[in-house]
């Protein structure tokens, strides 16, 4: 279901709380309002559309990826990049890492441990940052 973007500032600094189980249609409804803004958009993180766990969907060739529960466990090549955000205007300056190892849950609440390079592993740097809180 595709749900409206949050936009408030003090919702969005909030730490998200670990995804279960319970959480997986989190990822449906993520997916969905992706899909609905892919125009501008090319990843979210749950909080942007109210709901305060660590989910996150990026945008990966003509399809897109879930996440629940990301963390990045190794982090190489940093650089400066200039990044929007649907949930706020303008852009901004921020580092990121070429190359990133993250482990996270699948749609089959599966362990999974990947390494992404290039714009994908900065889209989902900038998710992960939503789920700690943590705005450009």
């Amino acid at each position: 279901m595709e749900r409206k973007i949050i936009r408030d500032v003090l919702f969005l600094r909030q730490k998200a709380q670990q995804a279960t189980r319970a959480d997986l249609s989190v990822g449906r409804d993520l997916t969905d309002t992706l899909r609905a803004n892919a125009d501008r958009c090319v990843g979210m993180a749950a909080n942007m559309i109210g709901v305060n766990k660590r989910v996150i969907v990026v945008s990966v060739g003509i399809g897109s990826m879930v996440l629940y529960n990301p963390v990045i466990t190794k982090k190489s090549g940093p650089y400066t990049a200039e990044e929007g955000c649907l949930s706020l205007s303008g852009t901004r300056s921020t580092t990121r890492y070429r190359i990133i190892e993250v482990e996270y849950r699948d749609g089959d609440w599966k362990r999974q441990s990947r390494t992404f390079t290039g714009h994908v592993a900065q889209i989902i740097q900038h998710e992960i940052d939503h789920t700690n809180g943590i705005l450009i």
